[in-house]
């Protein structure tokens, strides 16, 4: 049963709590902003990490994470990018590769909007935006999400609000 750890838009700033509460994770998934390779590089040391790149994120975070990852995690097919949108808003061409691909969890980060929904018309995909764990941006509160893949089942689906953001 892995155990996910998903984070975004951490622009530079890695707080100290994501160690502590990713302890128990198989996994960090990282949707984007990184801000600097050295956050990309501690969470590497820390655990198995994926990553994608943001718009703000420089050659060398290009050169290590990919615009887009498209990978299965126990039988679940999973699709992590940047830049998504959400039901009922996706660029068109992040609706192209939905229905080529057909993920079973599509996960963004960018608007730094806390978002988990199911898209009914697309055969109850989970959508995951994990908000913002960094201390830029306009958001209000610095959150990270963590979920259990088990048996074509998410468990233990939280919402962790590491504080304001500064």
């Amino acid at each position: 049963m892995p155990r996910i750890g998903l984070l975004s838009d951490t622009h530079g700033y890695l707080d100290p709590k994501v160690f502590l509460y990713f302890e128990d994770c198989d996994l960090i998934l990282h949707a984007g902003d990184f801000g600097t390779i050295e956050v990309s590089d501690e969470l590497a040391r820390f655990k198995l990490l994926r990553g994608v790149y943001g718009n703000i994120d420089g050659k060398d975070l290009r050169l290590v994470h990919p615009k887009d990852q498209q990978f299965e995690v126990e039988g679940f097919k999973i699709w992590m990018t940047h830049i998504g949108g959400y039901p009922g808003n996706y660029p068109p061409g992040i609706k192209k590769e939905l229905d080529l691909f057909k993920p079973d969890i599509f996960i963004c980060g960018h608007s730094h909007i806390l978002k988990i929904i199911s898209d009914k018309s697309r055969n109850n995909m989970l959508c995951i935006n994990p908000g913002a764990a960094g201390i830029h941006g306009f958001h209000f509160v610095k959150t990270i999400v963590k979920f259990d893949l088990e048996k074509r089942k998410i468990e233990n689906m939280k919402v962790i609000e590491m504080g304001k953001r500064a």
